[in-house]
């Protein structure tokens, strides 16, 4: 008799993640409600693997990332984080003084490349801050790490003595990457890294993560608003809708064939350069609700094209539909629903 394989455990598993901002008015500052920010989310990441989380302004997604980090401090809910030793920790409810130990192996990408750098800093001040925060003292030991930190990004080495203003936005985000990657971290969570760059730089910058992910083995959830990016980029995609995960799904099962309304209105929406397409086919009616009010039900019914009585009372489940293809619509695969 065989013995059955082990199943690999999730570099990263997100349990119930909730983050509820307080509503305070009056003199008291009473709490008298919550924005809730983040509902509810639910995924695993696997090691070596890219997750795409993708949605709307507003939607919930940096939110949810900067919890993952520890940035903000969620409300409740798991993060489930596996060590370099195996062994698996929630940093969800950890102290700040244990939390340490763990933020050398999780770094993170921002969306502004120069409102991340100290402007008054030099690169090898910049980069090297995090060696000199982890323990590296000598500063020559620092300089030779972001030397080769510096060529693994594509800069040249003797750039470490100039000061960020001097770069270009491109040149400054690969300086915000290797920043990330000076610790040698394991789990890389990028906020929109390409958003503020031209198009021609975004590939490039698109490029040269695809190759370090190969190069150093590096996992990465990959926050943003460009569905060709996240296809791009994504092994996996997750779309969320006022703080909740509605699409979680392989990519190319995704942009072939989705199962929830709002994924599948995302990508009516993208621009098609061919006069023949009404630009106006793909908009949604009505207006993203409030996350400090969201509707009963269904979050998308009072915008959904399909929504049925049972929508606006009965609170759909993220369901698995077809192998690894996860949808919060109580009429997933029953509508005919076109892919990009």
């Amino acid at each position: 008799m065989t013995e059955a394989p082990l199943l690999e455990v999730p570099l990263l598993e997100v349990r119930g993640l909730r983050k509820f901002f307080p509503i305070v008015k009056g003199f008291l500052q009473r709490t008298v409600g919550n924005v809730r920010a983040v509902d509810g989310v639910d995924f695993t990441l696997n090691e070596g693997e890219t997750l795409g989380l993708v949605g709307e302004s507003g939607c919930g997604k940096t939110t949810a990332s900067r919890c993952i980090l520890r940035a903000i401090d969620p409300t409740a809910g798991q993060v489930l984080y596996r060590t370099k030793s195996g062994e698996t920790v929630d940093l969800a409810p950890m102290p700040q003084r244990e939390l340490a130990r763990y933020r050398a192996e999780i770094q993170m990408v921002f969306q502004d490349p120069f409102g991340s750098l100290n402007p008054r800093m030099t690169l090898l001040d910049n980069v090297g801050e995090p060696l000199l925060v982890n323990g590296m003292r000598s500063r020559r030991d620092r300089a030779d790490r972001v030397a080769d930190l510096l060529k693994l990004v594509g800069l040249r080495p003797e750039f470490m003595h100039r000061f960020p203003h001097a770069f270009s936005g491109g040149q400054r985000q690969r300086i915000g990457i290797a920043r990330a990657l000076a610790t040698e971290p394991r789990l890389v969570v990028a906020d929109e890294p390409v958003s503020a760059l031209d198009v021609s730089v975004q590939a490039q910058v698109l490029n040269l993560l695809l190759e370090l992910q190969q190069r150093l083995r590096l996992t990465y959830l990959f926050v943003a608003h460009d569905l060709s990016v996240v296809r791009h980029i994504s092994d996996r995609v997750a779309v969320m809708y006022v703080g909740q995960i509605v699409e979680l799904a392989p990519t190319n099962a995704l942009f072939s064939r989705p199962l929830h309304p709002y994924t599948a209105a995302l990508m009516r929406a993208v621009p098609v350069p061919d006069p023949r397409v009404n630009p106006a086919d793909g908009v949604l009616r009505g207006e993203v609700p409030s996350p400090a009010n969201p509707p009963s039900g269904c979050y998308f019914h009072p915008r959904c094209p399909f929504a049925q009585p049972r929508c606006a009372v009965e609170t759909p489940a993220l369901r698995e539909i077809a192998p690894g293809h996860h949808s919060r619509c109580h009429f997933a695969g029953e509508l005919a629903l076109a892919g990009a």
